[in-house]
């Protein structure tokens, strides 16, 4: 014997169940988004991604168990031959969102939006590679520019010494030190941020 819902059901009894979750779907892929209590929408949602699930299969078996569920052809045409091409391929689960969009006015009911989502998947590898490029690039120009003020303090301390300032070319001499520091810590920073040297 299936094992019952834990909690309240959605309507009276399981047969009002399974109409409420087929209707709710049907709406769902036809308009791609859709507003509803979220007790509802929580239940809705593996429902959904069960039947998206089965019409990545494509096949003309997966066709019929999704039929079964939502006895609604053009539903079921919209399902297989819009939404399922429009989500990414690589997208593995996780094909609807649930957003919660404050109480219904009149009884207080918290509501949710859930929608299908379409967007294609960002692979956290390359986001993760790309910031770590910038971060490369923004320590090796930290370090082209700690070099060239480094030269141009040195430049202004031999200056000096030749027209015979020893205060002037002490402080410039100074400040070559501290910029060519700052020069060594950038370029340890980027040696850290690509220890392949890639």
């Amino acid at each position: 014997m299936p094992t019952p819902k834990k909690g309240p059901r959605l309507g009276g009894s399981p047969a009002h169940q399974k109409l409420i979750l087929a209707n709710l779907a049907v709406q769902l892929i036809e308009h791609r988004a859709i507003t509803t209590t979220e007790a509802k929408a929580k239940t809705l949602q593996p429902y959904v991604e069960k039947l998206v699930t089965k019409a990545k299969r494509g096949d003309i078996a997966a066709r019929r168990l999704v039929a079964k569920k939502i006895p609604n052809k053009d539903a079921v045409y919209e399902l297989f031959d819009v939404v399922v091409p429009a989500i990414d391929a690589e997208r593995e689960g996780g094909y609807t969102r649930i957003t919660r969009v404050g109480p219904r006015k009149g009884d207080n009911a918290p509501m949710a939006r859930i929608e299908l989502v379409l967007e294609r998947v960002e692979k956290k590898a390359v986001v993760s590679a790309a910031e770590k490029t910038a971060a490369r690039a923004a320590a090796e120009e930290v370090a082209a520019e700690a070099d060239e003020s480094a030269q141009a303090a040195s430049e202004r301390a031999e200056e000096a010494r030749e027209e015979g300032d020893l205060a002037t070319a002490n402080e410039a001499e100074e400040v070559a030190e501290e910029a060519g520091e700052a020069e060594d810590a950038a370029e340890q920073e980027a040696a850290d941020e690509d220890p392949d040297g890639k």
